[in-house]
């Protein structure tokens, strides 16, 4: 707890570079430092708490996958299931499956299982990220309990030419190459993104999931063991076309696809033969959208359509003698989305403003295992409809009252209302107090309905309130700016969906009675200059309590009242940015408290995950030859080479190294 009290001190003293709640207000720009102020006080996204990551923190993590950027720079925990593996995301305590993901305003969880891999979504793809916490995803869509992290990409209608390569090699045989070419004029941008990634993953590791004890002493050793069959590829394509025919017109058209090769390595606690449980996995993906958007003098007209395709093929394959490698499990699924979107805003003044939407959505699915012969199809179909109305009085009060219905399937689900209020306490000045009442629902995914075998055709749907309260702050003095809020929240959740295993031998989904989830959510910014200096110091605090409050008749008293899984009471990441000249340095720092692994909290040393804390340093140069701007920058991940897990048996790298340069024209 000691350590624990640190990192919530800390996190009182430096500060996040993600928080926007809005438009742009004022720029200063002192020696090639734009600090940006910006308007919070929005009567849109009254009582929302949201995110907006800092452009300098997509730049310095382009190399990398979401799923870091999230974890080193964000309140959302990432579950990494090892270095290049599976990574989903808890937002305030919830299930994967309640973070709503999306690109360019589709939606891209998975049907079937519902969340994201935040570990095949490189950073260099990304323009804006944009996360909104809790209710405040109900502007975008239903579903979100947890909240939603929207992927952006946008023209830059300045850009004539323009060429970008980045290459970054790194410990362990990895390997990552990035390339942009970008062209157009004030009518047309053009943009192609290529990038391939390769790493074979081998890094050592003390294996705390096998003992080794003396004959004489009786000590306890634990080997020094291998990350094998653990290596990944991934390579893709994202193509931006952007077309404005006049003033108040903009078309556009975006591809992303995308395919990925895994091998998964197996638990640290398998101590069967080398040749046999070899699982690997490969995710192939196409996304494509086309927008049209319309200024018009009495609003804003937005029409959307789009198509997601994903292919998964799992295999677990084992050493049979006289018959070699031989599929113990061989499972492909196929998923195929559509996306139609219809929205229109506009507003009779300044003060008052509206929206409405309507949102025409179709998943079409498919799973078969070859060897078991399970499997199963289904569809989906869904009509959402919100409507939206904000109203500011005299620049102290800001109200947004969004009413959302939807239908699946022809079955109407429960109205979704959502009220939101900021008010400023001071006049001119951005000392904010915000809040939101809302309601919410999620729906079961196609796997917790379907799957073969355990899927629960019975189960109910999630659904809750959410209040929320907060204050923020911002202020702008001679050359500097800080920018910070403290949101508190409480969401009782019904329903919860949660795999257990069955008396039948496999696991299956079942609804808890209630979730009660209790958090805090803390971040600070302060960026400016001094002398010649310039610097970006950010840390953001979550205190998370997710605790399981179903019946204990079914549930036992061994896990009532307790904190789910590998949800991490506190958690707090803190970055440290100095430039000088061409010269910058970065350093970042990452706790969460310990989290467990069974129901009933054990605190035993198999079913406890302890507290882990990241140290990760860089520095690098910017340089111009000629036409070229040159940059080159060497990592330090894991400066003090702490063994970690976030998930039980599956091991992190420790110390490691990565040089990136990168080029452009």
């Amino acid at each position: 707890m000691r350590r624990v009290a640190c990192i919530i001190a800390m996190a009182g003293l430096l500060v996040s570079p993600l928080y926007s709640q809005g438009m742009q207000d004022s720029v200063y720009v002192i020696q090639e430092v734009a600090i940006t102020k910006e308007r919070i006080f929005v009567k849109e996204q009254a009582g929302m708490k949201q995110t907006q990551v800092d452009s300098v923190v997509l730049q310095n993590k382009a190399h990398l996958s979401l799923s870091d950027l999230l974890s080193e720079n964000t309140s959302v925990f990432i579950k990494n299931h090892g270095r290049g593996a599976l990574a989903t995301a808890s937002f305030r305590g919830t299930s994967p499956s309640h973070t709503q993901v999306s690109w360019n305003g589709i939606n891209i969880n998975s049907p079937m299982a519902g969340m994201v891999d935040f570990s095949l979504i490189p950073v260099y793809i990304i323009d804006e990220l944009n996360l909104k916490h809790g209710s405040a995803s109900l502007a975008d869509r239903s579903g979100g309990i947890g909240g939603s992290i929207n992927i952006n990409n946008r023209a830059d209608w300045n850009d004539k030419y323009s060429i970008a390569y980045l290459q970054g090699i790194g410990s362990y045989s990895t390997f990552d190459e990035f390339l942009q070419v970008g062209v157009g004029n004030k009518k047309i941008q053009i943009k192609t993104r290529l990038y391939h990634n390769y790493s074979k993953n081998d890094y050592t590791f003390y294996n705390r999931g096998i003992a080794n004890i003396d004959p004489v002493s009786g000590a306890i050793s634990n080997p020094i063991d291998t990350n094998h069959n653990a290596s990944y590829m991934r390579y893709g394509l994202l193509q931006e076309i952007y077309y404005r025919p006049a003033s108040n017109h903009l078309l556009s058209l975006k591809y992303w696809g995308q395919f990925a090769d895994r091998t998964i390595p197996k638990p640290t606690s398998y101590e069967g033969p080398d040749n046999s449980n070899l699982n690997s996995q490969e995710d192939r993906d196409h996304r494509v959208v086309a927008d049209w958007k319309y200024y018009g003098n009495f609003g804003k007209l937005l029409l959307r359509s789009g198509y997601a395709e994903k292919g998964l093929d799992y295999k677990q394959m084992n050493q049979v003698p006289g018959l070699g490698l031989i599929p113990a499990i061989w499972s492909e699924s196929r998923q195929q989305s559509l996306y139609n979107t219809f929205s229109y805003s506009g507003g009779t003044d300044g003060d008052l403003s509206w929206k409405g939407s309507i949102d025409l959505n179709y998943h079409k699915v498919r799973s078969a295992d070859s060897v078991s012969g399970a499997g199963y199809e289904g569809q989906r179909n869904e009509l959402s409809t919100m409507f939206a109305v904000r109203k500011s009085f005299k620049d102290r009060v800001n109200l947004n009252l969004m009413l959302r219905q939807e239908w699946v399937d022809g079955l109407r689900l429960p109205f979704i209302p959502y009220f939101g209020m900021d008010l400023r306490l001071i006049e001119g000045v951005d000392l904010l107090l915000k809040g939101n009442i809302a309601r919410n629902y999620h729906l079961p995914t196609l796997n917790d309905l379907y799957w073969q075998p355990g899927g629960n055709p019975d189960l109910l749907p999630e659904e809750g309130y959410t209040v929320e309260g907060g204050i923020a702050y911002q202020q702008a003095f001679s050359g500097h700016l800080l920018l910070t809020e403290l949101s508190l929240y409480r969401s009782q959740i019904d329903n919860w969906i949660i795999w257990i295993p069955s008396y039948r031998g496999y696991w299956e989904p079942r609804n808890i009675r209630s979730v009660l989830s209790l958090g805090l959510e803390y971040n600070i910014q302060l960026q400016g200059y001094i002398s010649e200096f310039n610097y970006r110091l950010s840390a953001t605090y979550g205190y998370t309590s997710a605790v399981n409050q179903g019946d204990p008749l079914i549930w036992s008293d061994e896990s009532y009242g307790k904190q789910l899984v590998y949800i991490p009471l506190h958690s707090g990441n803190m970055m440290a940015h100095l430039g000088w000249g061409n010269l910058f340095f970065t350093y970042q720092f990452n706790a969460y408290s310990e989290r467990y692994t069974t129901s009933s909290n054990d605190v035993s040393r198999r079913d406890k995950l302890y507290p882990y804390f990241m140290n990760d340093i860089s520095a690098g140069s910017t340089f111009r030859l000629k036409r070229l701007d040159l940059s080159l920058e060497f990592k330090v991940y894991n400066l003090l080479n702490e063994p970690y897990h976030t998930i039980l048996y599956r091991p992190m790298p420790g110390r490691n190294y990565q040089l990136v340069f990168k080029i452009q024209i």
